[in-house]
């Protein structure tokens, strides 16, 4: 008896856990907002450190879920910065539209990029190469130039 109970508990779990029941929220249908705030003087607060004498004008829900739009003036120039819920990353003009993280100020679309554009320089031909100065040398310097 036991053992039909046991299973018997295990496939209404997987049952419903595969049916979203078991979700907060129906998949899709999330009002993050509901569960997240942040007013005025948090938002100051976390941004503070990264932007000093910033005001904060407003904060609401962005068009974007899981995102706040923050309002700000920076020594009376308005712009708007977005902060995800979890507190942890900016998006913003002043960073070109980059997402900065905001504990380390580290700029991870940049990081981003740089793995995506990083040239492996052992894989440029340099057959056809002008070499001045030691073809040994430890560090090496390839100019291109285009002759039109």
């Amino acid at each position: 008896m036991r053992k039909i109970s046991f299973l018997l508990f295990i496939t209404v779990c997987l049952v419903f856990s595969t049916s979203g029941i078991l979700y907060a929220f129906s998949q899709g249908n999330q009002d993050c907002a509901k569960c997240h705030s942040l007013n005025n003087e948090q938002a100051r607060t976390l941004l503070n450190a990264l932007i000093p004498k910033v005001k904060v004008i407003y904060v609401q829900p962005s068009p974007m879920a899981g995102v706040w739009e923050i309002g700000i003036d920076i020594e009376g120039k308005k712009t708007i910065i977005y902060l995800d819920y979890a507190k942890k990353h900016i998006l913003s003009p002043a960073t070109r539209g980059d997402i900065v993280d905001l504990k380390t100020r580290a700029d991870l679309t940049q990081e981003s990029l740089e793995k995506i554009t990083k040239v492996d320089v052992s894989k440029i031909p340099l057959k056809d190469a002008l070499v001045l100065g030691d073809k040994n040398a430890k560090y090496k310097v390839i100019v291109f130039s285009d002759p039109d």
